[in-house]
Formats: C-alpha cells, structure tokens, sequence
C-alpha cells in the first residue's frame, strides 16, 4: 500500500482583527504590538463621571492641553507590548544581577574611599526618592491619559521606575546597609543641596495635565539627571575606582538609551500635529529646563566641586539640542 502525503495551503479568510485592518488595510498582517495596541481606548458608553472630576468624561482627552486628531500616533518605535516588554527586562535584570552578585561578593562598593562612598550615598543613592516620584508620575500618566498607545507604554515606564528605585536602595545597601539607605533618605528631605530638586519633584507631582507629567519627568528631568549620573560621574569615577560604578549603574545607561527613543518618538509626533502642540510642549519642556536646572546645580557641586556648573552645563546644552530636533522652542516658555 502506498500512501501519499500531500500537502496544502489554507488561506486565511481575514490577517487581522477588523478594527486593525481598518487601520493597515485588510491584506496586510498586523504585528503583535499593532494588535495589542490599537483601538484599546474606551472613548464611549461611559456608565458615570469621575466624582473627583465631574466635568470629565472617565476617560477624557481634554485633560492635557496637547491635542490629537488620532491619540493612536504616539506609538511606540521599541513596540512593546506585554510579552516583550518582560522578555527585554528580564534578560537585562539577569545581567544586572550578576553585576551586583559580583560587587557584592568582592565588596567593590564597600571598600571604596570613605569620601567617595560619601558622595555617592548623599547624591546617586538619594535619586531612589526620585524614582519613586518618576514612578507615581507615569503612573498617573497611565491612568488619565488618552489612548493605549501612549498608556500601554507608560504602565511600562511606570515599573521601570520602581525597579530602577529597587536597583538605587541595593546600590545603598551595599555601599553601606541600612545606614546608608537611611541617610540618603535624610539627605533627601533635609540637606539644602536637595531641596531644590524635592521642592520641583512635588510640584511635579501635583500637576494635573498628565502631557505635561510626560515631558518634565521623562523628557527633561531624566535628560538631565542620567547623563549627569551615569555618563559624567561614570567618567570621573572610572578614573580612579576602575569599573566598579559602571558595573553598578549599567541597567540605568542602558535603560535611558532605551526609553529616550520612546519618548522622543512621542513628543516629535505630537508637535508636528499642529503649531499649538509645538508651542504648549515648548513651553513644558523649557520651562521644567529651566526649573530643573537651577535644582540641580547645588547636586553637581556636590558631586565636581568647582567644575559642577560646568558639568552640568555640558549635560543641559545636548538635552536643549534634543529638544530641538523634536521640533520644540522656547516660544510659550514661563519666564
């Protein structure tokens, strides 16, 4: 007996959902991240308003002054959706963990100079207090913001944050333990180096136009903070104590590198919309500049002595540069 193994090709009667075919056209497959997506945004049959805020809908774009014909277009260019979301994370916390496996088993923190182990608790493990502040921020970014593109992505950025504060606390422990981490709390709240940058943070953390949360925290804010941190304190740290500091902070290097594409890609997008968006975010983004900036400069003097307003100078005229390129001015900026 003689059997024949043929086979056949099954074409599908549809390559995407309706309401994503809609958008690409009903021949062309959709990627994971367009389906995970798009049109997630309830924008109808609303059962009641918030009664904290009841001339919005509960889900309402007018609450930012940033306004889209298509919510969808701030998408994101790493395409994260759930699945790789976690799978990226996780390959970087496994490299991440063996980085801080290897500093703890040869005490790499702890056995630096008492002054630099100084420092580095009154100023990089302070920025834990920060993150926790960054975290609540994209976390009301999600909650009152408009469209899954931008929400999606911000759910995302939200617990980074509270991973990268998780990351700064361990950073803490092993330069000095508990006491450490203590201290940096108390810095936080009471050295004058810092108060500029708490009093900003909480005023940050009351505004109520979520667009504007997005662009001071993580346009600007991290545009000065990360470089400032993790490239020019690697740079002067590499000097004299080797790699350590770099093998401690390579997640939050990588980690930047990594989410300013994202919101980049967001605020470029909603600028060349219309002259008024350019001219709102402007007047966010030059305005927090130059908050944050001020905040800071007692934070670099503390970590460059004489040459911190230079330092920082040096961080703040890229991220103008970059603020730029996204089509953005100072027109509108608060004086």
């Amino acid at each position: 007996m003689q059997i024949d193994i043929r086979t056949d090709g099954i074409t599908p009667l549809r390559q995407t959902f309706a309401n994503i075919a809609r958008r690409i056209g009903p021949d062309k497959p959709a990627t994971r991240y367009q389906e995970a997506m798009y049109d997630l945004q309830p924008d109808t049959s609303f059962h009641y308003r918030p009664l904290w805020q009841p001339e919005y809908e509960l889900y309402d774009s007018r609450r930012t002054a940033v306004k889209m014909a298509d919510w969808h277009a701030l998408k994101d260019p790493r395409q994260f959706y759930y699945g790789t979301w976690v799978n990226n994370r996780a390959r970087q916390q496994e490299s991440m963990e063996k980085n801080l496996e290897f500093i703890e088993q040869r005490g790499l923190l702890a056995v630096m100079p008492a002054a630099t182990r100084d420092i580095l608790v009154t100023t990089l493990v302070v920025l834990r207090h920060a993150e926790w502040a960054a975290n609540m921020n994209n976390a009301y970014v999600t909650a009152y913001g408009y469209g899954s593109a931008i929400t999606e992505a911000a759910m995302f950025q939200t617990m980074d944050r509270l991973a990268l504060a998780q990351y700064l606390t361990r950073i803490g422990l092993l330069i000095g333990g508990k006491p450490a981490v203590d201290t940096a709390r108390t810095a936080w709240l009471d050295d004058p180096a810092w108060q500029g940058v708490r009093h900003a943070t909480e005023d940050l953390l009351v505004r109520q136009d979520w667009f504007e949360l997005f662009v001071a925290q993580n346009l600007v804010f991290d545009g000065l903070v990360y470089p400032l941190f993790y490239q020019k304190l690697d740079a002067q740290l590499a000097i004299g104590h080797g790699p350590t500091y770099g093998l401690a902070t390579d997640f939050m290097r990588t980690w930047f590198g990594e989410t300013s594409r994202w919101v980049d890609a967001v605020v470029k997008t909603a600028a060349q919309e219309s002259a008024a968006n350019a001219a709102v975010l402007g007047s966010f983004a030059f305005g927090w500049l130059d908050r944050f900036e001020a905040a800071l400069e007692p934070v670099a003097q503390r970590l460059f002595g004489d040459d911190g307003g230079d330092v920082l100078a040096a961080v703040a005229a890229p991220l103008e540069q970059r603020l730029a390129g996204l089509g953005l001015t100072r027109q509108g900026a608060p004086s």
